[in-house]
């Protein structure tokens, strides 16, 4: 078990184990980042990491999760943009009662 210098925003420079920094990487993009709780203040910190950071962490004991983006962003998307409006009226829609029995007779079809 290695330790590693790593930055919190609040606290500045502190000291964790390798055991203690989360490694993630996205399969489709190979973008890294890093995370870990601040031993000071407790604070979940979480930063972008380059390969090189990647590696460095991962060879000297930190686990790897490697993660995939959402099937969702390669659905294809038809009608217009959700506006504000749209969002307002929905939230307006779930202050009243019966609101589910609403959204249901607007998608059968």
């Amino acid at each position: 078990m290695a330790t590693v210098r790593a930055s919190c925003p609040d606290c500045g420079d502190v000291e964790i184990s390798t055991d203690d920094v989360q490694v993630r990487v996205c399969v489709e993009t190979s973008v890294g980042s890093y995370a870990f709780r601040c031993p000071v203040c407790r604070a979940p910190v979480a930063k972008h990491a380059e390969a090189g950071i990647v590696h460095l962490l991962v060879s000297s004991g930190s686990p790897l999760t490697m993660w995939r983006l959402p099937a969702e962003l390669s659905e294809a998307h038809r009608g217009p943009a959700l506006t504000h409006d749209d969002l307002l009226a929905f939230h307006h829609l779930l202050e009243t009662d019966g609101w589910f029995a609403g959204v249901a007779a607007m998608v059968k079809g």
